[in-house]
This record gives structure tokens, sequence and C-alpha cells, in this order.
């Protein structure tokens, strides 16, 4: 009926096609089957457009003419073709293309936007192309590997990452999504040299982390000039407008750096502000992301309500070149040489930061001591930050930019029809992302020579997860039930497993990583000895170690969960290792917005005849929750808590037990619906006291109350505004204080 309303004189089959799909997009809330529906109407409508056979296609993007220019302009290498040629029979036949069905719509609406070669703004590929051009990408010869990578790929067992998906195969493979940087230097030349390498990153779409902790402090002597230094906020406007001006490979993402201090650093308190929305806009820089790293004395120093000394990096060099013991005793002994430039009590730092992140999100968390005692890249030197999402933790110098590689695991898909686990299946994909995420380091482009140094050297990679709370709701365990703070343990000792046997096997074959040799694991130590902690008898460790201590290993770090924002998109999965945000979200469309139900959710009550147009109003109307409808039975209601309504100390209990098998680190975001000074004190605290490398990467809130109940409560709100700006401090102050007083309790208010 509403296709026929959509007609016209001269309307295209392909149009009706379009209105077709996203009509039964948007009856997905009235039954689950929809959505696939609506995925085949789009995906047979681009079968229609598209040619079918794989090696067509690709000779099609080679030959592609720019037509503006006239000019032969590649979409795919010459290398890549020649070897799709070479074995079109074996390559052709291995795809099926019925698996391009198996997508969501929105899934194949974001890979049509921004993942499938187009020839003259029309797409030209199908998901399966793409799929079998990133494995040949990333295989070249190896035939029996490509096929298997496009086989698991196809399949959903896991992903690539989007540099990755985007790059394989083409003239300038970088695949690379992180990038990590200290400053060159504290000069002119430093600073825009270091400038120069974030926009030559950028623009080959890479994310950026930059530690700036050695850049001299507001009004330090610059001895060549005879004058004084302007400090770090005139600097970083100047980083602001590249990001800006630079963005990720011509407009795909705009550029995206994120910058990590000390909070030593005497212009820590204008740092802080840098994001916020109100004030002088050459104090401001919005466009940027920031990020404290954080050692562990300012912690505790704020647990005790002691002073905090501001030094300039100028005067008291080399606090960013050390950690832990060695940290706290030259930082002490500037204090006693009276090299301060400035002291605070802690906990007036303190109060801004948590005042910063409850306006901005900002800035992350990140333990710098906790980073380096567990890394095991610790034999290199400190390490000075993270990257742009906090999961990445790799050492860098003026001759090295870190890089890493990832892919992730989609979790929900080792979940068998018997309701069990498959961790041999779990340990069996790891093993092959492995093989190639190390393969990617010897074929990427590196948009820098320091990138491509470090890389080679040290061989990171990065493997993370997605719909891990998919998977927990087809195991049928609510988020915080013992099952599942068990089976969280459980797929993160198989993953770092399967990783390190596989990693271990490439060694075996070529040897360790150049700078294997005084690392932790060449002495026998992993990830979990560092935290304390025992694995479960799931896998054979000591086996494993024996093997190591033969072999050693070719990759120096392993496991990353990233925030898989994109790639989980396209799989249909929840991001990450989030709990589900809400049951029910709108998403927007051209024809017009509609709400999208959790498909579990929509499936179980569809199954228990709970669902019907009502039902999905009550759902909006309590913003995406279910606790508080009554029809809905109580195994839906604890199988079904958002993540608003989960105990966030829950979910940093979790991220501390999965930590001890991540040898990097995690992008864990914390949500607080109505955040105070208390809640986010003790909440930081309990973190930091867990272990955690990243205690924090953004910090989600909600607006107190929804447009439609604020019109009610105007005026009881006029009367409330007089309350002054100076009482709220001294409330927040005596929150914070009590929290971290009282810190057992505090954190029982459920946040």
């Amino acid at each position: 009926m509403k296709v026929i309303q959509g007609l016209y004189s001269g309307v295209t089959t392909v149009e009706l096609d379009t209105l077709a799909a996203e009509t039964a997009a948007t009856l997905t809330t009235k039954h689950p089957d929809y959505a696939i529906l609506a995925a085949r109407i789009a995906v047979s409508n681009l079968h229609k457009e598209t040619k079918k056979v794989f090696s067509d296609v690709m000779e099609d993007l080679f030959n592609y003419i720019n037509p503006h220019n006239g000019k032969h302009s590649p979409m795919v290498a010459k290398s890549t073709l020649d070897i799709v040629l070479a074995n079109k029979d074996r390559l052709n036949s291995a795809i099926i293309y019925d698996r391009d069905f198996s997508y969501n719509y929105f899934g194949f609406k974001t890979l049509e936007r921004s993942y499938l070669l187009k020839i003259s703004g029309k797409v030209a590929e199908r998901p399966q192309h793409m799929l079998m051009r990133v494995s040949v990408g990333i295989h070249k010869e190896d035939i029996d590997a490509a096929i298997e990578t496009y086989n698991l790929l196809s399949e959903k067992w896991f992903t690539h990452a989007s540099p990755t998906l985007f790059n394989a195969g083409t003239n300038r493979p970088q695949l690379s999504s992180c990038f990590l940087l200290s400053m060159k230097d504290d000069s002119i030349e430093g600073i825009y040299d270091t400038l120069k390498q974030c926009a030559l990153i950028s623009k080959s779409a890479g994310g950026i982390g930059v530690a700036v902790s050695c850049i001299r402090a507001t009004g330090s002597y610059i001895a060549g000039t005879n004058g004084n230094s302007n400090g770090l906020v005139p600097m970083l406007r100047v980083y602001n407008n590249t990001a800006r001006y630079v963005d990720q490979g011509g407009n795909k993402r705009p550029g995206a750096f994120a910058i990590y201090l000390e909070p030593w650093h005497l212009d820590i308190f204008e740092f802080l502000d840098l994001k916020k929305n109100t004030g002088k806009e050459e104090q401001r820089a919005r466009d940027l992301f920031f990020a404290l790293w954080i050692p562990d004395l300012f912690m505790k120093r704020v647990e005790t309500n002691q002073d905090w000394s501001l030094m300039c990096p100028n005067e008291c060099p080399g606090l960013d070149e050390v950690w832990g013991e060695e940290f706290e005793k030259l930082y002490e002994s500037y204090e006693r040489q009276g090299h301060v430039r400035k002291v605070v009590k802690a906990q007036q730092l303190w109060y801004a930061i948590i005042e910063s992140q409850t306006e901005t999100g900002t800035p992350y968390m990140l333990y710098k001591d906790s980073c380096n005692r567990k890394s095991n890249q610790q034999n290199l030197g400190t390490i000075k930050c993270s990257n742009l999402c906090t999961e990445i933790v790799e050492y860098t110098s003026k001759d090295e930019v870190a890089v890493c590689n990832l892919a992730s695991l989609a979790l929900n898909m080792y979940v068998t029809s018997e309701h069990t686990y498959d961790f041999t299946k779990l340990a069996e994909v790891t093993k092959v992302i492995v093989r190639n995420l190390n393969k990617i380091i010897d074929i990427n482009y590196y948009p820098i020579p320091e990138a491509s140094l470090s890389n080679k050297r040290h061989r990171p990679i990065g493997i993370g997860v997605q719909g891990l709370a998919d998977a927990f709701i087809l195991m049928r365990y609510p988020f915080e039930s013992p099952e599942a703070q068990l089976l969280n343990k459980q797929i993160f000792e198989t993953i770092y497993y399967g990783a390190l046997e596989a990693s271990c096997d490439l060694a075996k074959e070529y040897g360790p990583y150049e700078t294997y040799e005084g690392s932790p694991v060449s002495k026998g130590i992993l990830q979990y000895d560092m935290w304390n902690v025992t694995p479960t008898d799931l896998w054979d460790w000591k086996l494993l170690k024996e093997k190591i201590a033969k072999y050693g290993i070719r990759n120096s770090l392993l496991i990353a969960p990233m925030p898989t924002a994109s790639t989980a998109q396209i799989l249909g999965n929840n991001e990450s290792i989030e709990p589900y945000t809400s049951n029910i979200y709108t998403r927007r469309v051209l024809s017009g917005e509609f709400q999208i139900v959790n498909p579990h959710l929509l499936k179980d009550l569809t199954e228990r005849g709970l669902w019907n147009e009502e039902m999905k109003n009550q759902i909006i109307a309590c913003n995406g929750s279910i606790q508080s409808i009554p029809e809905i039975p109580d195994d839906l209601k604890q199988l079904y808590k958002t993540v608003w309504e989960i105990s966030q100390k829950t979910v940093l209990k979790m991220a501390a037990e999965r930590g001890a098998f991540i040898d990097q680190s995690q992008s864990l975001n914390i949500h607080i619906a109505e955040p105070n000074y208390g809640k986010l004190t003790s909440m930081h605290f309990y973190g930091w006291k867990q272990g955690l490398k990243t205690g924090m990467y953004y910090l989600r809130t909600r607006p107190a109350a929804n447009p439609i109940q604020f019109t009610l409560n105007k005026e009881k709100l006029k009367d409330k505004e007089k309350v002054s700006k100076e009482e709220e401090k001294e409330r927040n102050t005596a929150a914070m204080v009590c929290s971290l007083e009282n810190r057992d309790e505090c954190l029982m208010c459920g946040s």
C-alpha cells in the first residue's frame, strides 16, 4: 500500500525498490521479519545494478578513467588485479552471493554509503566483492588463506577494522586504525615537525594520540629569544585547526587528535577548559579530544587531601620519561628543591577534572603507572600516551610513531543452538586474525617512515570484540549475573590464549619480533601474572608458556578491545564490550525517521505474544527501558536491563576481570544518568584501585528530564535557580570529599 502511494509517472524500478526497502524497514517494529525483507529488497536492488563476477568487477575498478581529467585512475592496485586474474576461477567460484542477504538493512546501508567502492558515484562492488578484495589484499598469492579469510568474514565470525575494509587491495593500502606520537621536541621545530606528522597521518585516515607533557608551560623562559612561552593552549589551537583542515582521507571522517597531558603540568587547569562550550574562543580547542595520563601519586594525594605541585617540564625535566617509584622520587625531589611553579590542593584539581567531565564527557582517564607496569613493551622505555580511543598502549619516541592494526571478533556468533559457548571455534578464529594482522604489518602503506620503523620492530596488533551483550542475551545471562561474569573472563582468556599461541607459531616460523629479548613475555611473565590473577582451567597455560619459552612470540602486543562503532553496525551487533544503551532508538533515513527495537527483545516479546503497538509506545514512553512495564515478565526485565540500569561498579569489575587477559587496554565508557561529584569520584577511585589501565573513555550522561516532562517543571525550576553558584560548589565539594572518605558506602548508591 505504502509503496503504491509513492508511485509517479516515470519512476524507475531502482527507485521503487529503494522506496520498498525503506518502507519495509519502517515496519520492523510491527514484526522483526520486515527488517530481513528490507535488507533483501535493498541487496537484490544492488545485485541488479552491479556485475556478478568478481574478476570482472576488479577489472572495471582498475580501468577507471577519471571523467574530470580523462586520466587512468585505478581504484585497485595492479598487483591485486594480477593476482585476481591469475586465480580468477578459484576466487570467482569461492564467492557465495547469497551471504549478501545476511546483512540487516542498516548494516547494508552503511556498507553502501562508505565501504563499497564506487565508479563515478555509482556503487560497483557487492559486499561479497569487498570482502574478497580485502582477503586478497591481505594474503596476496596465498589463495588458500585468502579464501579462508573470505569465508570467516562473510559468515560474520569477525571483521577487520574500517581502514582495512576501505583500503585493502587499493593503490594506497593504509590499513591501520591508530597512531600514537610523542612530541619530537619542546621547540618550534619539534612542535611543527610533530604537527606535520599528524597532518600526514590524518590525510591517510588515521586517528591520533599525542603526548604533550614535555611542552614548556605558560610564562617559561625561552633562551633563544629572551622571551616567555605562551604555554600549551595556543599550540593546541594550531593542532585544533590542523585537525579540522586535514580530514581523514578527504571527508570520510574529520581529523581526530587526542591530546594526552600529565596532571603535574602547570597548564593543566587551562587544559581542562579547552572543550567547554562557554568561554573565550582563544582559550578553547573544541575539535580536539583530551585525555589525562595520571600517575598513582596524584590519586594518592587526592585521596588523602594533600598538596599537589604544578611544574614546568622545562624547569623540571624528565617527569614524562619515568613512571612508578622512579617518577615519585623525581617529582618529590623537585618539590624539595623548590622547582615548583604553583601549589594547589590535589582535591582542587580533582574537582576541576570532575567538573570538565560532567560538562563535556572528557577528559579520558588513563593511569600511567598501570599502563607501564602491565605492559609487555616496558623494556623499550616509558609509554607516554594511548590513542584516540584509549585501547592502544604502545611505546613512542622521537624516532618511533606507534601504529596499530585492528580486527574484532563477533562474540554472538560463538553461542551454539544448545546455549553453550564454542571456545574452541573462538580460539581458532582468533588465530586466523593474528596471522592476518601480522601480514598487514608487512604490506601496509605507512604515511611516515617513523611509523614503519616502529611497527616492524615491535609488531603489535589489536584484537577486539563486538556483540558481548548479544552473546550474554543469546546465552540467556543477565549482564550482571555470575554466569555472565564467568563467561566474560573465559572469553578473554580464550582470545588471549589463542592469540599468544598463534603468535608463538609465527615466531617458530619467522623468529620473534626484534625487541622481544628483555620483555616480560621473554621472562615467562604474561598479562595475568602482572595482575596477580590465576586463569580458570579452560586452557593449558603451562604448556603454552613452555612453547613460548622455546620459540618466543612474533607480536609484542595482541589484545585491545576497541569501540567498533561502524563495524558493529555493519554486522548488526551491539558495540564492543558495552551493554545495550536502550531497547529502542530512532534512526533517520531519507524518507524520514523510525524506531528500531532491540531485535532480541522483539523476538522474545513476539514469541510470548506480548508484542503490539501499545507495547512499543510504552517502551518509547519509558525511554527504551522495560523495567516499569507491568506486562513484561521478570526474567526478561533482568535480561534486558539497559546500561543506565546496570551498576557501573559491576561494569568496572568486569573490565578489571577481563583486563587480566588484555595486554593493551580497553575502550571503557562509563554511563551515569545523573552524575554528581560523589558518584564520579567513587567510580574513578574504584576503577583505579581495581588496576584498570583505562579508567574511563567517555563519561556518558543523560539529560535529567525529557523535553516533554521538562515543560511541566519550569515554574519550580525558576525558584531553584535562586540557589547560588557558591552553594552548589560547596555541595559538590562535600559530595566529593564524602565519597573519598566513605568509598564503599558511596559506591552502593548505584553509580
